[in-house]
């Protein structure tokens, strides 16, 4: 996970929905914790694969191909999932909050900074100790697309950028 600032150039994906006029601050990836409960999964479904294809009950060899074969499917979607967090991002600009999720249906929210009233970031106990947070966003008592931005890497660094921009010193 790295910050990309001012200097540096943010992906493609992300640059086609920037402004002329605006400046890109900050871009980051969702927290690969965000993919804590796929790899579960697919860790789980070899384990029970594996079982399952040591059972006495399983004899024929179309049963154990249907195991594997199930298997294989759980692996594509963990390979799915990994691709999606691989195009999502959290874009702060000098002008608006952006989220830019989605591989093949591509969904980009975002928000104003002069509209956000209230910001806070939330850290579990499981955030805390890897390094993520939750991001809870309102607007003048509106409902926005984009309020609530889970698994934010760095949030403290984050959050105080966000405020810097919406607070300017003068």
């Amino acid at each position: 996970m790295k910050l990309v600032t001012p200097g540096d150039s943010a992906p493609a994906s992300v640059n086609r929905y920037l402004l002329p006029h605006e400046q890109q601050v900050i871009t980051v990836r969702r927290h690969p914790a965000v993919l804590l409960g796929p790899t579960a999964i697919v860790l789980g479904s070899l384990i029970a694969a594996g079982i399952l294809s040591n059972i006495s009950f399983v004899t024929s060899g179309a049963m154990l191909a249907i195991i594997w074969w199930l298997w294989l499917l759980v692996l594509v979607w963990f390979v799915w999932k990994v691709a999606e967090w691989s195009v999502d991002y959290f874009v702060i600009t000098s002008a608006r909050l952006l989220g830019t999720n989605g591989l093949i249906t591509r969904q980009v929210n975002m928000m104003p900074l002069g509209k956000v009233t209230d910001m806070r970031f939330e850290r579990t106990l499981l955030g805390r100790l890897l390094g993520y947070g939750t991001f809870v966003m309102e607007s003048a008592g509106q409902d926005q697309a984009l309020s609530k931005i889970d698994f934010i890497p760095y949030p403290e660094q984050l959050y105080l950028e966000v405020v810097g921009l919406i607070f300017p010193d003068k």
